[in-house]
Order: C-alpha cells, then sequence, then structure tokens
C-alpha cells in the first residue's frame, strides 16, 4: 500500500521557495555556526557552498514531486546533495526519518562521516542486529512520542533486507525519505521487493543507474525511485565545472597467448549462442557467467605482466600510484599459479623495489585507513587493488592508476576511471594507463559474436580518450584497432 500523504505536499511552491532561497542561504551559509554539540537534526555546514548543478539537481526532483533518480558523475558529489537536499525538507516540511541504503560497509562509514558534517547523528544498522537493533527501536519510539525531532539510519543492502530492518520499516514515518546509494544494486529481485511502498519520498543516486545486461533490473530501480533528473551531470561535465580533474590517457594493447585464444575463442562462441536466445538484453545466468569468464580471462592475460614490467622500468621514481588487477590468475615464470594481484604485487615490491602494499575487499577496514595514510603521504609509491574503484572507495590522492584489468560492464568502466580523477591538494591532472586486449583470429562466425561485443568496449575506450588532454594521439590509437577489425562504426 503507497501512502500518498506526501503527495499532499505543495511541491510546485516547495521548488519556488527554493529556487528564490538561493540568494539568502549563500548568506546563512557562509555564517552559520552550530556548536558543538550537535541534536542530530538536519543543518547545513557553514563551510558548504553548493555547485549550481547540485541545485539544479535538487530543484528537478522537487518538480518531480519527491522522486527522482539524480544519475551524476563519481565524483560529483552526489552525496553532498542528497544531505543538502533532504536538510531543505526538514526546514520545508518537516522530514522526520532519513534512510540512506549502501551497498557496501565502507560507504556506511563515508556516509556517516559526511552526516556527521550536517549535524546528523546517524545509526549505523550494519552487521550484527544487536549493535543497532535496540537503538533503531528507542528512536523510533521517542520520535513519536515528540522526544526526538530527527532519527538518521544508514544501513548497507544485506542488513537491510534482514528481518531486523524489515520488521522495523512499519513504525516510519511518512514524512521518511528513502536514500538509494549506488541504486542500480537495488535492481536485484531480492532487494527490489522489499523496498517499502508506503514510503513516498525517494531519491535514487548512481553514476551509472543501468543494470549491465538487465533491462527488467534497470527498470525496477528507475520505477522505484523514480526518473533520471535531467539534465544528467556527465564526465565531461565533472571535469568542465572542475568536479573532476583534467587527465592524459595512454592505451597499452596486450596480445594473448596461444593458449589464452583458444579459451577464449570457445568461450565467445558461447556467449553468441546465448546471446541469440533473446531479442533484448535480460539477465541470465548462464549469459552472466559466460561473460565473467571472458572477463577473467581478459583481465588476466599473461602478457599484461612484461607490459607492465615496461612501463614501470621508467617510473620507478613516482608515487601516488595505483595497480587495479583483475580477479583472475597468472602464471608466474616457475609456472605456478597465482592471483594477479599477487603477480603484480611481487612484480613490483620484490624485483622492482617500488614500494606497494595491496588493497582489497579481505583488507580490514582499519588496516585500509591505515595503508591510505601512508600512500597519501607518499610513503607508499602504489597501491596494488582489486575491486575498489568500482562503487564507493575514496582515494583521491591517486595521480597515476595502471588500469590492468578493464572491465565490459559500462557502469564499472565509469566508475573505476571516474574514481581517479577526485581532486585533491596540489593535484592538476591525472595520467591513467589503460591495457586493452587484442582480440585474436576467430572463425567468421564466432567473429561476428566478437565484433558485436568488440564495438561496444571500443565506443566506451573512445569516449574515454575524447575528453582527455591528449585527445587527437588517444583517439588516434584506438582508431588503429577500429580499422584493424573493422569496427569503424
Amino acid at each position: 500500500m503507497i501512502d500518498e500523504d506526501y503527495l499532499l505536499i505543495d511541491w510546485q511552491q516547495l521548488a519556488k521557495d527554493y529556487q528564490a532561497s538561493w540568494q539568502v542561504k549563500k548568506v546563512r551559509e557562509a555564517g552559520a555556526y552550530y556548536g558543538s554539540s550537535p541534536d542530530g537534526t538536519p543543518k547545513l555546514p557553514h563551510s558548504l557552498k553548493l555547485r549550481d548543478y547540485q541545485k539544479t539537481a535538487i530543484l528537478g526532483w522537487f518538480h518531480n514531486r519527491g522522486r527522482g533518480t539524480l544519475k551524476m558523475a563519481t565524483g560529483s558529489g552526489k552525496t553532498i546533495t542528497a544531505l543538502a537536499l533532504a536538510t531543505e525538507l526538514y526546514e520545508k516540511i518537516g522530514l522526520e526519518i532519513l534512510v540512506i541504503i549502501c551497498p557496501y560497509r565502507h560507504l556506511v562509514s563515508q556516509w556517516a562521516k559526511e552526516c556527521s558534517n550536517f549535524n546528523l547523528l546517524p545509526i549505523l544498522a550494519f552487521e550484527s542486529v544487536y549493535n543497532w537493533q535496540s537503538l533503531l527501536s528507542n528512536a523510533l519510539y521517542n520520535l513519536r512520542s515528540q522526544q526526538q525531532k530527527f532519527v538518521t539510519i544508514i544501513t548497507t543492502n544485506s542488513s537491510f533486507i534482514g528481518e531486523g530492518f524489515q520488521s522495523q520499516l512499519k513504525f516510519f514515518t511518512h514524512k521518511t525519505l528513502i536514500i538509494g546509494d549506488e541504486a542500480h544494486n537495488l535492481g536485484s529481485s531480492k532487494l527490489e521487493e522489499l523496498l517499502p511502498r508506503h514510503i513516498g519520498l525517494r531519491l535514487g543516486l548512481s553514476a551509472t543507474p543501468e543494470r549491465y545486461f538487465d533491462d527488467e533490473g534497470t527498470e525496477a530501480v528507475i520505477g522505484y525511485f523514480g526518473e533520471i533528473l535531467q539534465p544528467e551531470f556527465t564526465l565531461a561535465d565533472a571535469i568542465e565545472k572542475g568536479a573532476l580533474v583534467n587527465y592524459h590517457y595512454y592505451p597499452i594493447f596486450v596480445e594473448l597467448t596461444g593458449a589464452e585464444s583458444l579459451e577464449y575463442a570457445k568461450i565467445t562462441q558461447k556467449i553468441g549462442w546465448a546471446m541469440a536466445k533473446y531479442d533484448r538484453l535480460i539477465q541470465d545466468d548462464n549469459l552472466t557467467s559466460l561473460l565473467m569468464q571472458r572477463a577473467r580471462l581478459v583481465g588476466a592475460a599473461q602478457n599484461k605482466i612484461p607490459a607492465l614490467r615496461r612501463l614501470m622500468l621508467d617510473r620507478l621514481h613516482t608515487t601516488h600510484t595505483l595497480f587495479y588487477c583483475g580477479d583472475g590468475q597468472t602464471e608466474d615464470k616457475d609456472n605456478k599459479t597465482r592471483r594477479q594481484l599477487e603477480t603484480v604485487s611481487h612484480l613490483l615490491g620484490v624485483e622492482l623495489g617500488y614500494r606497494v602494499s595491496t588493497y582489497s575487499a579481505e583488507t580490514p577496514l582499519n588496516e585500509r585507513e591505515k595503508i591510505r595514510q601512508q600512500f597519501d603521504r607518499g610513503e607508499l609509491q602504489g597501491l596494488v587493488a582489486i575491486r575498489c574503484l568500482d562503487e564507493g572507495i575514496d582515494i583521491p590522492s591517486i595521480q597515476t592508476a595502471v588500469i590492468l584489468a578493464s572491465s565490459s560492464n559500462p557502469r564499472q568502466f565509469i566508475q573505476r576511471r571516474g574514481r581517479i580523477l577526485r581532486p585533491y591538494g596540489g593535484k592538476n591532472s591525472a595520467t591513467l594507463f589503460d591495457m586493452i586486449v587484442m582480440p585474436p583470429e576467430l572463425d567468421r562466425e564466432t567473429w561476428q559474436v566478437e565484433k558485436n561485443l568488440l564495438r561496444k568496449e571500443l565506443k566506451r575506450f573512445v569516449e574515454f580518450a575524447r575528453l582527455a588532454r591528449n585527445a587527437d594521439e588517444a583517439i588516434e590509437q584506438l582508431k588503429t584497432i577500429e580499422n584493424c577489425f573493422g569496427v569503424e562504426d
């Protein structure tokens, strides 16, 4: 049952009031002071100066009657925009509850840090229910009995769908705003069906709301949170507005070994058979598995290691470099199989003497923070990472990135590159080395499948190259591949 009370709000007037108050807010923001004892109610930080595109995003959400998905480039300030919107709702309609759903634990910590700047005292509802369920129950009771003015909850996707959290949703009032961070993750059937329909105020956040090979999941996300608000804020917009830094882009082409080429051809042929079943892209376990198999093969291509060695021999003096690895395995010179992460770490740290540390999902949160600080200070020259750039990781001091694992998933492609461009003190630009695996020779039937896949992948590479400072040089290199393999269009 959808609670329609939120629709009784005069959204048109609210939008007018917000737009009219922009100049007033500039004065208020410059002199605001909130003391040292926050009461948990939303307040704008005294130093906050929203960019024009962030104000436009909030205004668009008001015009869309309290629904919408913000498609904003990675690093452009989605979190701050969302919290500023919540503050506006508190001031104008007496918003009572703010619920933020994140895909990962580290994002809970990042949201909590930002919430503290907005005078909020969030309940961190993740991991064991014994750590937070009673806090949440008490806060909701205090809100109903008017002993508390505002409740903020930050939870993970996995905790949100648990019985401990779901049992509390019926006590959330109609003046609740639900924010889906990296909202595309909430399009899976297991998550989407548990999103509360009685909460009317909804905001989705994602640089890439579209789900890969899952049109139905994409429709579910947009159907719940609301349409993508215009104008979208692209990577090009973010660079132009100074939200992200400029960059140089250097593709490095790598060939597969003979054994890898044979395996590549087999998987590609199976992908073609699977794709032929459908008239449109839908989520299919078999197709997803095949795409992942091929991505691992390409990501861990053996020849990337000697290519990395050649690159780094001239860069051993550098610092603040990220090496992004795939989750596949490689063979070393002794024919021993090891994760690409381990192979790259050994090459850099042991053979070349480049000071590095690994950084992955297995690294404890407190250890990650210690490593990040050492990296920021330059004590560590590089981070060898896996699955840390896709969503939410914030290491803006990265100046150079070497991408060994290029994802065919558009969302991951955009997320990984966008995070490298975050501004940082003294950082005026970034450098990206992108290892691109050249497809092997294939039979005629399999090659038609490969051309379709290659065309989509090269389109993304060319788009990223187009925005680089050395755009002409980078695009010319990519055009060579297009011409060679007949995918000029």
